[in-house]
């Protein structure tokens, strides 16, 4: 049997984190998740997540500070972006430091969901 793809997700939104976790795990991903900067690389490290998806703001060290720090460590790894504040500044950056892309938090929690699945499935077909 293949394995499941484990898709670790950061957010400091306790209850965003959790809906996102439960919604992935029905999908079929392995889930493991973390709520600050910090804790991002010790579940790398722990788990060797298929992708990740990081939200922008993070108590203490920010989600592009995390993503910079992923990528000096990880290249191949696929980062997408959570942010509720989708600026121009702030794609442009992300973009800097290699996102795989960007997902927009929007009232409509389903078709979020059913954004990230697509992603991570079009994700896994170029990763091979």
């Amino acid at each position: 049997m293949e394995r499941k793809k484990k898709i670790l997700v950061v957010d400091d939104e306790i209850e965003f984190l959790n809906m996102i976790k439960l919604r992935l795990e029905a999908s079929g991903y392995d889930v493991v998740t973390a709520t600050n900067g910090k804790e991002v690389f010790d579940r790398i490290r722990e788990h060797k997540p298929d992708a990740i998806l990081l939200d922008i703001l993070l108590p203490g060290m920010n989600g592009l500070e995390v993503l910079k720090r992923i990528r000096n460590e990880n290249k191949q790894i696929p980062v997408f972006i959570i942010t509720a504040f989708s600026s121009q500044e702030r794609f442009e950056l992300a973009n800097k430091f290699n996102a795989s892309g960007f997902i927009v938090k929007t009232q409509d929690i389903k078709t979020e969901i059913d954004n990230i699945t697509s992603i991570l499935r079009v994700s896994d077909k170029y990763k091979g």
